[in-house]
């Protein structure tokens, strides 16, 4: 059986974004990449190997976790071996790294196959798909491709204030609120540069949102799509991921209810599973997740049901396995991603949670209390975690 090598590489949708094979991502994210590299040890398979810079990564977690029933059975590995890699996400960058590494072509995607994907994960795709999906009861949702800073000022000028959206950016990047009251020479600048680098520009309405939730899937690139679970998370003012809510499915279900009928979901689910069959058909292999959201309208709830597709693994999915894995079923918590900005600041928040939230363990499963899910030293600037209780 072939080989599974896991790796975190953050800075795909910035890559996707780039697209050149010789990309370097900004000193923050490489510092991401470094302080969250063991995370795909929580959701890669039992006898796997994930690849590390460097073992003290690996050993400074074993050594807090102080549970060996609670560690990764993962294999640690820190050359790029030859084997079938299991990245965050495809892009040029990345697979230009593994080239440079040696690892053989039978191990790789093609060219054409990566740019397939960066096709694929475009933002004008998420907005051609909710296009369909808007003949659903109760959704919302529009999103329109500029091609000009006349076609922005426009839509602008019909709608009111609107969101800005390159096709290709990063969590929380390539996002810019604007009006007719705030357009500034600097907005202008930004439009007029991911034009130009990007071909065009999606604009949207700004929605009040009630709350950020996703519907996770796999695709196994013959067409089939299977439906992994949902996401209930939380972002910072700035569109960054901070956290998901680590409950059941009935739970996430329960509470989207109190908004829109359950029906509602279930029928955005079976036309995703329908429509995302067509799309990616033998194209993409591998997790994905399509975020939504809550929105109050004429003091009414509807369902935006493609605000994007992730075409990648993403911390909902993470958060799902870390659940179904370390969780007792009597717990729920939240799976937490943590920056922090200065050196030592992560270990005393680490040394304070520890102590303000003993972890209590039944029937093998984490019942309560707090557990680093990376190693956390004094140089530390990110750090994955969950807060349990029941």
């Amino acid at each position: 059986m072939e080989k599974k090598i896991y790796c975190f590489n953050p800075a795909h949708d910035m890559a996707l974004a780039n697209n050149t094979p010789f990309y370097k991502a900004p000193a923050e994210i490489q510092k991401m990449a470094y302080d969250l590299a063991v995370l795909p040890a929580w959701y890669a398979e039992g006898g796997e190997s994930v690849r590390i810079d460097d073992m003290k990564q690996a050993e400074l977690l074993h050594s807090q976790l102080g549970s060996d029933f609670l560690f990764p059975r993962v294999q640690w590995i820190l050359e790029w071996e030859q084997g079938s890699y299991v990245p965050w996400g495809w892009d040029p960058a990345f697979l230009h790294q593994l080239r440079s590494a040696g690892i053989g072509e039978e191990f790789l995607l093609t060219d054409s196959q990566v740019q397939r994907i960066r096709f694929l994960s475009s933002r004008q795709r998420s907005s051609e798909m909710l296009v369909g999906m808007r003949k659903i009861e109760g959704t919302c949702g529009e999103s329109v491709v500029c091609h000009s800073v006349d076609d922005v000022n426009f839509y602008m000028s019909e709608v009111g204030e609107i969101v800005l959206k390159a096709p290709w950016s990063g969590s929380g990047r390539g996002l810019v609120k604007v009006s007719s009251e705030t357009w500034s020479s600097s907005v202008r600048g930004w439009v007029e540069r991911v034009l130009r680098t990007q071909g065009s520009v999606m604009a949207e309405p700004l929605y009040e949102k009630v709350a950020d939730f996703a519907m996770e899937f796999y695709a196994d690139g013959s067409g089939g799509i299977y439906f992994i679970g949902y996401s209930l998370f939380e972002t910072d003012l700035h569109g960054n991921y901070k956290e998901n809510r680590l409950c059941t499915d009935e739970q996430i279900e329960a509470f989207l209810s109190s908004f829109i009928p359950v029906d509602t979901l279930r029928q955005i689910k079976s036309s995703l599973t329908v429509r995302l069959s067509a799309l990616l058909q033998n194209d993409y292999s591998g997790c994905l997740g399509v975020d939504m959201m809550i929105c109050r309208m004429n003091d009414a709830f509807h369902v935006h049901p493609c605000v994007e597709i992730n075409l990648r693994m993403n911390m909902g999915i993470v958060s799902h396995q870390v659940r179904a894995r370390l969780l007792h079923p009597r717990s729920e918590g939240w799976f937490r991603i943590e920056y922090f900005s200065a050196d030592g600041e992560a270990v005393n928040a680490h040394r304070d949670h520890k102590d303000r939230y003993p972890l209590v363990v039944a029937d093998g499963k984490i019942l309560s209390g707090y557990l680093s899910l990376t190693g956390v030293d004094e140089t530390t600037h990110y750090q994955a975690y969950i807060l349990a209780g029941h």
